[in-house]
């Protein structure tokens, strides 16, 4: 049976990742957090405790950043600055190297354009920003913004950042195609 792990925000929690382990089939064990991974920094914290549930995988597949790019406050910036998102997501990235080579990085996902503190601007940006970073330590990159952005009405629900049934569906699609792909 091959370990994978799904790592990532709420996203992952509440769409994809409940649809990805029926999609692996048998051959699969899947681990994920009960948590959300919330912004880059907390999944930095959280891979400390998580460091024996990740044990053994043969492949992660993860996301972060919708927390990131947030604009909780009227001070024109974003809950985290883009050093502090590449530099989070840096460190994350080596320690997620260092449990397999396997690992897959799926694109912030775009939101509703009428969303009170998140934009597709900063979204775009963040992952313009850490995409090839993560090319040049070897990580596969799964384009969820890609997928969705193609179809945002249908695809993210009524709460303007969270993924509609459809669009949970067609993202495990996706991730369990990348992490078949490694064909382990």
């Amino acid at each position: 049976m091959t370990k994978v792990a799904l790592l990532g925000d709420s996203i992952r929690l509440l769409g994809y990742g409940n649809k990805v382990p029926e999609l692996l089939g048998k051959d699969y064990e899947v681990f994920q957090p009960e948590d959300n991974c919330r912004f880059a920094k907390y999944t930095l914290r959280m891979l400390f405790d998580l460091r024996n549930d990740l044990k053994d995988c043969k492949v992660i597949h993860w996301n972060n950043g919708l927390w990131d790019i947030c604009r909780l406050f009227d001070d024109g910036k974003t809950f985290t600055s883009e050093a502090e998102y590449v530099d989070n997501m840096l460190r994350i990235a080596k320690i997620l190297k260092n449990i397999t080579p396997n690992v897959v990085f799926a694109t912030i996902t775009p939101v509703r354009k009428e969303h009170p503190y998140n934009r597709n601007e900063d979204i775009d940006r963040y992952n313009a920003i850490i995409v090839p970073e993560l090319k040049k330590m070897g990580f596969a990159i799964n384009d969820l913004n890609g997928l969705i952005r193609g179809d945002i009405e249908k695809y993210i629900c009524d709460d303007l950042i969270h993924l509609s049934e459809s669009g949970a569906d067609i993202c495990a699609e996706q991730v369990a195609k990348y992490i078949k792909a490694f064909g382990i």
